[in-house]
């Protein structure tokens, strides 16, 4: 991956400096500059403002207190106008509940937008062998291994805020993630959706097997493997996973192995489908259908629902005779007005399928129950379901 990654330069103290740009999810900044613990924090949030990069130079626990500082400026709320007295303020007419919703969900995306790219203008430059210079620097040398790969001899710049996600990710496949309706621990690598939603989980742990799925069955976007692990332990004799990302790839191949089904589990590249046909194909598409903002959000967005469509479009011809499809979805996309159940309904008949039977739950996670949540409202509405779905 090395070779995709792009230069970066500037000049510091009057010579010029080089270094690869590491990030998935945002461009290099216009400009940089150097920046230490005698920048204030609103100087510093003046500059990021302006779109200009800090490559940091001083404590590192101190940059870590500047992103909190900033974080702070960013999601501070914006001034209300209030209207001179006696001046008429056009009345708007009633917006119905979907548009209100979508309205709601635009907002908090561009607000999520705005401050990772704020955020993102906090940079450290990393040393060829992957250590940082800086004084207090914790030793982040596996994280970024695992990341970026081995060192290639050149010097690198990330900004803190994306430094951050890759030591928590660091510590997420150290320590794995504990599936209750597995038994065992999942470990994500960095950039593979990790598996904490555990409804959706449970619901594909005891839903009935369709006849003949013993012998067979397909995950289609394995991710972790969690789910080819899951029908494993169900006593599947033999699953097919499929994914298109390397790192899921290896990901679920790593997992399956730790939890002693690699001679059940197949880990294969494939776009969407294996060859042939199996008596239950599973499939947990991104719910959300809308562009993500960064790589690792691919697995929750999925822009005008591709794969949910490719997924209904090519099930009928991998399903065995009398075999089950299971689609794993949140209506979530409903309440924010994304979607209908009516285009769903209508996705699912043109592909030939019928509704077998439907099995719902609900979401156990925080967000679900905070009324702090910007998308509380469609949030608490929420219901998981496993579709069970068969030819028509």
């Amino acid at each position: 991956m090395t070779e995709q990654q792009p230069w970066i330069t500037w000049e510091e103290s009057g010579a010029p400096r080089r270094a690869r740009w590491r990030s998935e999810s945002q461009e290099p900044p216009a400009s940089l500059q150097p920046a230490d613990d005698t920048l204030p924090a609103n100087a510093a949030f003046k500059l990021v403002s302006e779109g200009t990069g800090l490559v940091w130079r001083g404590d590192f626990h101190n940059g870590r207190q500047l992103l909190q500082a900033l974080g702070r400026r960013v999601d501070k709320p914006p001034r209300t106008h209030t209207p001179r007295a006696g001046t008429t303020v056009p009345a708007r007419a009633p917006a119905d509940p979907a548009t209100l919703a979508r309205e709601a969900f635009a907002r908090h995306r561009a607000t999520q937008a705005r401050r990772a790219a704020l955020l993102g203008r906090v940079l450290i430059e990393f040393e060829p062998d992957h250590t940082m210079a800086l004084r207090r620097a914790p030793d982040v040398r596996a994280a970024l291994d695992e990341a970026w790969g081995a060192p290639d001899g050149a010097r690198s710049i990330a900004s803190l805020r994306e430094l951050q996600g890759l030591i928590g990710a660091h510590e997420w496949r150290k320590k794995g993630v504990d599936v209750p309706a597995l038994g065992a621990r999942i470990h994500p690598w960095f950039g593979v959706f990790s598996p904490l939603r555990g409804e959706y989980l449970a619901l594909i742990a005891q839903a009935p097997l369709p006849p003949g799925a013993e012998s067979l069955a397909f995950d289609i976007g394995t991710g972790t493997g969690v789910i080819a692990a899951l029908l494993a332990r169900r006593g599947v004799r033999r699953v097919v996973a499929t994914d298109l990302d390397p790192r899921a790839i290896a990901c679920a191949t790593e997992n399956v192995a730790r939890l002693g089904c690699a001679r059940q589990v197949e880990v294969v590249a494939a776009d969407m489908f294996p060859p042939g046909r199996a008596p239950l194909v599973v499939c947990n598409p991104p719910w959300v259908p809308t562009p993500a903002n960064a790589a690792i959000e691919r697995a929750v967005y999925d822009p005008d629902s591709a794969m949910l469509r490719a997924y209904l479009a090519g099930l009928g011809e991998h399903l065995a005779p009398g075999g089950e499809g299971w689609l794993v979805m949140s209506d979530l996309a409903e309440h924010l007005g994304l979607r209908t159940r009516d285009q769903m309904l209508r996705w699912i008949a043109d592909a030939g399928l019928r509704v077998v039977q439907r099995h719902d739950t609900r979401p156990t996670h925080p967000k679900a129950g905070d009324p702090a949540d910007p998308l509380f409202a469609a949030r608490s509405q929420e219901v998981t379901s496993l579709w069970r779905l068969g030819a028509a």
